[in-house]
């Protein structure tokens, strides 16, 4: 029957029965308001005054709400519509002697009225899951556009698609091209709602027609089957039953859809597995499929495309901005070795000052007390963060390698000249004594020769070792100290000695510059050479500021600018204090002091094993040139460990 009329007990239509069968209406009797209602069928309800006498008010409005209609019927006596009847749900009032031929045409045009009625709602029912539809693709699209994480977006893409298809499962395929050249598709991606257990392991496939997806990508369209296990006779493509014989699932109707780039290229296969009619259906058996999987339609069809075309650009996106990151790291990677060509001695410290930056940050994420409980770091930030810490020495380039490599207090051409000096010097003296020997034979003969040649020899060997122990106090002084310390007293007696050269002029045996390089009390370094290692921190910025960062990255030059800054003012290069030092500074500064201590022996210092290195910082918090807290989380998370681990 296409059409229903509902009536109550008190109202027998025998005289309208015939004319009623004829148009498909069955009608039912309605015992009470409370079986007032539409079966899914055009309804009409006809209210005679029995009907009405029940006070049914609520149910006739939910009917006409729900696209009934409503004819009712005048008592006897009756002329017009009742106040107790709202006219705005009355399709038509008939009097109580109405024949049968007016009834009839009322009630025509209550069912036209209901079809109307049920079609206008139909259609803003589907308008309304129409607009639901569009938003949630833009929606799922300004998500899909702001994922950088490649396997993340991935998930995404299948977990919404799933979602918006009401499909069990489905997995992802990504063409990629194998060294040969040939093209295949790699499963990369799967998810089953009913079976969550289940692991799944990659592979890859030839891109061809002898698989669902491989038949997608190759044909460049959707392949719609209603029962995998029931293919079109003739088709080239078979389901492998392997995963449903082993897990004992049942694969029933599937959607494959190529994803395809700006440029019409597919780049890979969104599959979909088993449409569910509830969401809600978990399909653990074979018989639960049978009952719940229901054919992919066509409009779901129409949706799955326009998001694989969602999805293909996220993706081909997501590989750009791959590539661009690999290209990146690579450029990072080149700087630092740059870096540690020039100065090979330091290969490892920007790695390990990154590295244990990054892990006092992650230490501060976790923290749940202490002044920094409320700073949380994002991805985006903690590479920022590593990337500044690589990067943190770069300007080292711009430093002389003479005074970078500067291992001594000396230039090695300097200690060579006082060597040459001393070593004239002391053929000076054998020369001397070789010429008043042989005046006083000359002059005396061999008469007490013998008393002034013991004279002579004890002058010579008196002077030799003198000049010997001024050679072995340039080395030892020559030496570079970690920390301040020294007396150079035992040089005041050379300050003003000389050496006759061959043309008998006198020069200084120490000159003062080597004297001033001499008597420089910590380091290798006098304070012009320090100035310049210390413009390297200038350089840094100078070289990371004309790089083009993205947003995320453009803390970098400011990062790595402060790590020789302290919270005292006394850091360099700008002399900044306190909060002014970015907390991603401070922590760079703690890991740097601390792999400058206790890293491998170097030409100009010895290595300080980790606890001594971890005293010397903390006697730098204690004046204040240090952050109290972030020291106390490096040295109680043992952050200070990632320093020490592997190679140094």
């Amino acid at each position: 029957m296409k059409y229903l009329l509902l009536h109550s007990p008190t109202w027998a239509p025998c005289a309208v029965r015939d004319a009623l069968a004829g148009d498909e209406v069955e009608t039912r009797v309605c015992p009470g308001p409370e079986a007032i209602a539409a079966d899914g069928r055009p309804t009409v309800l006809v209210l005679d005054p029995g009907a009405r006498a029940w006070g049914c008010t609520e149910p006739v409005g939910r009917l006409v709400a729900e696209g009934g209609a409503v004819i009712a019927l005048a008592a006897a006596g009756e002329r017009d519509v009742p106040p107790s009847l709202p006219h705005d749900i009355l399709s038509a009032f008939l009097p109580a002697d109405a024949g049968p031929r007016q009834f009839l045409v009322a009630l025509r045009a209550a069912y036209r009225e209901t079809v109307a009625r049920r079609s206008a709602m139909r259609a803003r029912r589907e308008s309304v899951a129409r607009t639901s539809e569009l938003e949630e693709l833009t929606e799922i699209g300004r998500q899909l556009t702001t994922e950088r994480d490649y396997h993340r977006l991935l998930e995404l893409i299948l977990e919404q698609a799933c979602r918006l298809s009401q499909a069990d499962a489905g997995s992802i395929y990504i063409v990629e091209t194998a060294e040969d050249g040939a093209r295949r598709l790699r499963f990369i991606l799967a998810r089953n709602e009913s079976r969550p257990d289940i692991s799944f392991a990659e592979f890859t496939i030839p891109l061809d027609h002898t698989s669902l997806a491989g038949y997608a990508a190759k044909l460049g369209a959707p392949l719609v089957l209603d029962d995998v296990y029931a293919p079109p006779a003739g088709a080239a493509y078979r389901f492998n039953r392997s995963f449903d014989e082993r897990h004992g699932y049942r694969t029933k109707s599937m959607l494959a859809i190529p994803m395809e780039n700006h440029l019409g290229e597919v780049i890979g296969v969104l599959q979909l597995i088993n449409r569910k009619r509830s969401a809600a259906d978990r399909l653990l058996t074979p018989q639960d499929a049978e009952r719940s999987v229901v054919p992919f339609t066509h409009h779901t069809v129409k949706l799955m495309k326009a998001l694989a075309g969602q999805a293909a650009v996220s993706l081909e996106n997501s590989q750009l901005y791959q590539s661009i990151e690999r290209l990146f790291e690579g450029f990072v990677r080149a700087a630092v070795t740059a870096i540690e060509q020039r100065d090979p001695a330091t290969s490892g410290h920007s790695e390990r000052v990154a590295l244990m930056t990054v892990g006092l940050a992650e230490t501060v994420d976790r923290a749940d007390d202490g002044a920094y409980r409320y700073v949380r770091f994002s991805r985006e930030q903690l590479r920022e963060l590593r990337y500044a810490g690589l990067l943190h020495d770069f300007g080292k380039v711009g430093v002389r390698e003479e005074v970078l490599l500067k291992a001594k207090k000396l230039y090695p051409w300097m200690l060579a000249l006082v060597r040459e000096r001393q070593a004239f010097a002391i053929r000076t003296v054998q020369w001397r004594f070789e010429r008043e020997r042989a005046a006083y034979l000359e002059r005396h003969g061999r008469g007490g020769y013998d008393r002034r040649l013991a004279e002579l020899a004890a002058d010579r060997d008196r002077e030799v070792a003198r000049l010997e122990r001024f050679l072995r106090m340039v080395q030892q002084y020559n030496e570079p100290t970690v920390l301040p310390e020294g007396d150079f007293a035992a040089l005041e007696e050379f300050v003003r000695a000389e050496v006759e050269t061959l043309d008998g002029h006198r020069v200084p045996l120490l000159t003062p510059e080597e004297l001033r390089f001499l008597t420089i009390r910590k380091g290798s370094l006098d304070e012009a050479e320090r100035l310049e290692i210390q413009s390297h921190v200038t350089h840094t910025y100078t070289f990371l500021r004309n790089i083009p960062w993205t947003k995320e990255l453009a803390g970098v030059p400011e990062i790595a600018r402060g790590h020789h800054e302290k919270l005292n003012g006394e850091g360099y290069p700008r002399r900044v204090r306190g909060t002014e030092i970015p907390i991603q500074t401070r922590m760079m500064t703690i890991a740097d002091i601390f792999d400058a201590l206790t890293a491998a022996d170097r030409p100009y210092k010895r290595a300080v094993p980790p606890v001594r290195a971890l005293e010397i910082i903390e006697d730098e918090v204690r004046a204040g040139m240090l952050d109290a807290e972030l020291f106390r989380l490096f040295v109680t998370a043992r952050v200070w460990e990632l320093g020490t681990k592997g190679e140094r």
